[in-house]
């Protein structure tokens, strides 16, 4: 697969991507259809001052509307235990049925229970090929101890701890 041109093999590309790991985050936003939550590894640090981090919705995704633009949103990073909630958004927008959440500031739908969470206003947008780069300015953020939610090579892994 070495010396590949990514243009050329899309899917070899896509394989080589695969084989960094990253952690699950569920992106929500408060929408006039309701609460809304989508499941995206495409989460990072930006900048700590001021506090900034970004995600990376696809163009495609049937939920990008919701989150083009969006004022407002809160990013959750998975714990390892919480590859339920993953699926489920994975599927269904709306799958906050049986979680433990509630409502915070400009009606963001806030996860409770995960590895880490931040509140977001929304920053600056960058148009990124098939994808958005929606960066967020963090005014609240929380965590706590335990081991990550990891994806990497089409799979959830986990580390020991």
């Amino acid at each position: 697969m070495f010396g590949f041109d990514p243009l050329d093999d899309p899917r070899a590309f896509r394989t080589a991507l695969g084989a960094y790991a990253t952690g699950v985050t569920i992106v929500t936003v408060p929408s006039a259809d309701g609460p809304i939550g989508i499941t995206a590894n495409s989460f990072a640090s930006v900048s700590l001052d001021p506090p900034l981090v970004l995600w990376s919705p696809a163009k495609s995704s049937k939920r990008f509307s919701y989150y083009s633009g969006a004022p407002h949103f809160a990013i959750h990073v998975l714990d390892a235990h919480q590859q339920d909630i993953c699926n489920g958004f994975t599927k269904d927008k709306s799958a906050f049925d049986g979680l433990d959440w509630e409502t915070g500031a400009n009606d963001v739908p806030l996860l409770k229970g995960c590895l880490a969470r931040f509140e977001c206003s929304l920053d600056v947008e960058h148009d990124a090929g098939d994808h958005t780069i929606i960066v967020g300015r963090v005014h609240r953020a929380s965590a706590r101890d335990g081991l990550p939610l990891l994806f990497q090579g089409g799979r959830f892994v986990s580390l020991k701890g």
